[in-house]
């Protein structure tokens, strides 16, 4: 247990935890779904009308039995359900009840009273504060255990298919450092600027350029461009009034060098050829410098347009022996190892023997494509991002494979189109947003009628959603493989396979 008694790292984590409430203005205490605490204005007698057998500020016992779809523990009192953040299946724990709604409440941690064997101590310093991580406080294995029953659990109770057809989650060697991209954003006051990550549940800066997930790269270009801000007394940009320069610093880390990008709200970078100097000589394994403009009031990071100052925007990274090229807006997944993993399952569960139709309803840059379309006669891909369809075009070129068609449009639009076309493809790949696919791609890959469906996914809730519906087509789920791209985090990856079994359409 890391040379470290359970009862003093219980003590400890609530010393800390109790800390970081009373510093960070209680920001920890509920981000059930994001939402943030607003039950201060609930009156007393709109208590009375929930009829909840707790009450705000009331401090109660909770015994943790699940794990919630943000990481945070789920217990019950009196049946009625009780998020609990930084808590762990096993444990009993005393909470103070911070906001009551009809159906859940939701509780700030103020003791372990009962620790779970697989907890530990946070490796890094600012877990509670920074909302970029959810599991630091359990062991990695536990983890993994945690993730494997998050899939299990949507695959039944949304999917409505047998949980047993999940599979063990996969992780990679070594959770830390793994990050390849970083996006740390800009706030504070001219003269008090302030760079690091958002709070949980909300958009407050929480100060710090070490990040033990990230690459060490994206770390050296944090701590460098946090420097220079200063140096040059840049304005940072202000969210609430619109107002300032410097909204966003991005890294990019590559097999050829490293990216940066400069988000301003403004026209122009102030001090714009001091600051390719200073960070060439400080960041030498910087291949290209980018500044974008973002000047819309908006949660988009990336605005339209790039300026190159240094080299010539782009950047090289390899999946296998895959060569992509990587534009400020070009999607990338984030875990090279775990994407070799992720991309090898997918490709096992296509079983392609080298005469087959591919489809790739959602394919982005062309990565997964490309995977396909080494062992595929013919290769469609379909993706809405015009720019990304041109890196895919380019990433084809590049590898050597003319067996490949890469077509602009929203898959909802496309997929119909080519159902009506008579295109018959023997495999249809999904790799959809978060939302997952709209039905109208669902009813048209089954009219389509593949002998198998390969579903990549990073959100298994709206996968098994999409797999239910695929059920009522004919097609039977014969395999789900969890993939760990996100370790420390609450988010896992899936690769399902469905194989047509019957007539359907």
């Amino acid at each position: 247990m890391n040379g470290t008694s359970r009862t003093s790292r219980k003590n400890k984590f609530k010393v800390k935890q109790q800390n970081k409430n009373r510093s960070n203005g209680q920001q920890n205490s509920n981000h059930y779904n994001g939402q943030h605490n607003t039950s201060t204005s609930i009156s007393k007698k709109q208590q009375a009308m929930l009829n909840a057998p707790v009450k705000l500020g009331e401090e109660v016992l909770v015994t943790i039995h699940g794990i919630g779809s943000s990481g945070e523990g789920v217990g019950r009192v009196e049946d009625f359900t009780v998020f609990v953040p930084f808590t762990l299946p096993g444990e009993t724990v005393k909470v103070s009840i911070t906001m009551v709604k009809k159906t859940y409440a939701t509780g700030r941690l103020l003791e372990i009273v009962t620790i779970a064997p697989n907890r530990i101590d946070p490796h890094c310093n600012l877990y509670g504060f920074c909302g970029g991580c959810q599991l630091q406080h359990i062991t990695y294995e536990g983890q993994l255990s945690l993730k494997t029953q998050k899939v299990k659990d949507v695959i039944e109770r949304i999917g409505h298919q047998n949980p047993d057809l999940v599979k063990p989650a996969l992780g990679p060697k070594e959770p830390w450092a793994y990050r390849n991209k970083m996006q740390m954003p800009v706030g504070g006051t001219k003269g008090d600027i302030q760079m690091g990550f958002y709070a949980m549940g909300s958009h407050d800066i929480v100060q710090g350029t070490d990040c033990p997930i990230q690459a060490e790269g994206n770390n050296s270009i944090a701590q460098a461009c946090y420097q220079i801000a200063k140096e040059f007394d840049i304005e940072p940009y202000d969210e609430h009034t619109g107002k300032g320069v410097l909204r966003h610093v991005i890294g990019r880390i590559g097999q050829s060098g490293w990216m940066i990008i400069l988000v301003t709200a403004t026209e122009y970078l102030p001090h714009q050829e001091k600051w390719v100097e200073k960070l060439i000589e400080r960041v030498p394994q910087v291949e290209t410098i980018v500044h974008n403009v973002n000047g819309k009031r908006t949660n988009v990071i990336l605005g339209p347009k790039n300026s190159v100052l240094y080299g010539d925007g782009t950047i090289t990274d390899h999946i296998k022996d895959l060569r992509f090229t990587l534009s400020p807006h070009s999607f990338f997944q984030v875990n090279p190892e775990q994407t070799t993993v992720l991309y090898d399952q997918a490709l096992a569960y296509a079983d392609l023997k080298g005469n087959e139709t591919v489809i790739d309803a959602y394919c982005g840059t062309g990565t997964i494509s490309l995977f396909l379309a080494h062992k595929a006669k013919h290769v469609i891909g379909i993706e809405i991002v015009e720019p990304a369809i041109t890196n895919a075009r380019e990433n084809a070129r590049r590898n050597g494979y003319d067996n490949t068609e890469f077509i602009v449009a929203d898959a909802a639009v496309e997929m119909p189109k080519l159902y009506k076309a008579g295109v018959q493809p023997d495999v249809i790949v999904f790799d959809p947003i978060r939302a997952g696919c709209k039905e109208e791609v669902l009813t048209s890959a089954a009219g389509m009628e593949p002998k198998r469906i390969v579903y990549v996914s990073c959100n298994p809730a709206t996968m098994a959603r999409d797999i239910e519906i695929l059920t009522h087509y004919g097609y039977e789920l014969k395999e789900v493989q969890p993939v760990d791209m996100f370790p420390m985090t609450a988010h896992v990856e899936a690769v399902a396979l469905l194989t047509r079994s019957k007539a359907s359409l």
